[in-house]
């Protein structure tokens, strides 16, 4: 997980509820995410502004 950027990270996690991916991984993707200290709401609201 140390090589994936934060953004592809967050991109991940949101893609992988979208697709309704395996609970375990979802929940992995977000401890490395809290592990970090991401704000997921900054990045949501990002993605909306950027779409």
């Amino acid at each position: 997980m140390k090589l994936i950027s934060n953004e592809i990270l967050v991109e991940s996690y949101f893609k992988a509820l979208d697709l309704k991916l395996e609970e375990e991984f979802v929940e992995l993707l977000l401890e490395e995410i809290n592990r970090r200290q991401l704000d997921l709401d900054f990045h949501r609201e990002s993605d909306a502004q950027v779409s």
